[in-house]
């Protein structure tokens, strides 16, 4: 099992990747949430020029926030400052477009966007629709070096539902899915990976992605001590945040509510509908979305969301949750880590060193 960081981005995030690279982690996924922080490619940029040995990835683009030649571009911009070290992570889009009031991309048009971008980064010439106009259009000059469109850029598709993961699988891309447990992810990674083999592709070659966040818990410690909280928390509001965008937004749950968890939901769903300002709930619902838990919701962040959320126990038991995923089909553990948060990455480095 390889290990990862996930982390929303800040322009000086290449300390925190600097110091994955030196406890052996093999990449860094940069979130691609324009309303929460900052830009992914600035971030990407330093982390590029700091480190040599870490891979670095969008995780993940969304579509709508670039047309396809400007993200293509910086993809190749970006593989000139690290050769073979990037990664496009894509897809249809979540709090980067919830917290604006949008929902996700339809999944034609991620495709459509997909093979834009890998065309061009394949030197080819190719028609893309652009202001309502179809033109031809390549990258005209990667000879001046400028550019590096010769090491290639791995491509990932996130994917929740089966048709994303039709998607993902039609173009042999790997596959980053949410699973805090073997359980709740074995089935999904062995149906990715029955997908990859019916398009075609070898499925033991293709990488199976796994995103999650926890906190390493002292030996007594309550998963919702002050430091649970701090480094679990915002991920366990996610389902929290997923549930107001369903009952005011009316986008899709996207998970189900297990029964112990239903009184902190009902309870933060009431808590939205006085959000202001009146018709924009989003805007406060995603305030902090996995950067950090906001002081009006921090009474419905239990010990039992952030344990059923997460990553959240001891040492060992950490250890062999995580030997569960891989056994399951995982390649590769990408943890997340919140804005002030930064020294966990050594707690999440001697979890690592248990790996071989």
């Amino acid at each position: 099992m390889r290990f990862a960081i996930a982390i929303p981005t800040d322009a000086a995030s290449w300390r925190l990747v600097r110091r994955a690279e030196e406890l052996g982690f093999h990449r860094a996924w940069f979130f691609d949430t324009q309303m929460l922080s900052a830009d992914p490619f600035v971030a990407m940029a330093a982390a590029a020029m700091k480190t040599t040995t870490i891979r670095l990835g969008t995780g993940v683009l969304i579509p709508s926030n670039r047309i396809a030649p400007v993200a293509a571009n910086g993809f190749a911009s970006l593989n000139k400052l690290a050769p073979g070290r990037i990664d496009f992570g894509v897809g249809t889009g979540f709090t980067g477009r919830r917290a604006m009031g949008l929902g996700a991309i339809k999944l034609a048009d991620m495709e459509t966007y997909i093979t834009t971008v890998t065309a061009l980064l394949a030197g080819e010439t190719i028609e893309a629709e652009i202001e309502g106009k179809r033109r031809l259009i390549r990258l005209l000059n990667p000879e001046l070096g400028l550019i590096n469109t010769r090491d290639p850029v791995g491509l990932y598709v996130a994917a929740s539902g089966p048709k994303a993961r039709q998607l993902a699988a039609r173009l042999g891309a790997g596959w980053i899915a949410t699973a805090a447990d073997a359980a709740a992810g074995a089935a999904l990674v062995q149906e990715m990976r029955a997908a990859w083999t019916a398009a075609g592709h070898d499925g033991t070659a293709r990488e199976a992605i796994v995103l999650a966040g926890g906190v390493v818990l002292a030996e007594g410690e309550p998963a919702d001590s002050p430091r649970a909280i701090a480094q679990a928390g915002p991920g366990a509001a996610m389902l929290l945040h997923r549930a107001a965008d369903a009952a005011l937004m009316g986008w899709p749950a996207m998970a189900g509510i297990a029964p112990e968890l239903e009184a902190p939901v009902r309870g933060y769903i009431e808590l939205a509908r006085s959000f202001r300002p009146q018709g924009a709930p989003y805007l406060e619902n995603h305030r902090g979305h996995l950067m950090f838990v906001k002081e009006e919701e921090r009474r419905f962040i239990t010990a039992e969301l952030i344990r059923r959320t997460s990553l959240a126990a001891t040492e060992r038991e950490i250890i062999e949750r995580i030997a569960a995923l891989a056994a399951a089909g995982y390649d590769e553990i990408a943890l997340r880590i919140a804005p002030g948060q930064e020294h966990a990455i050594e707690d999440w480095g001697r979890i690592r060193r248990a790996f071989p």
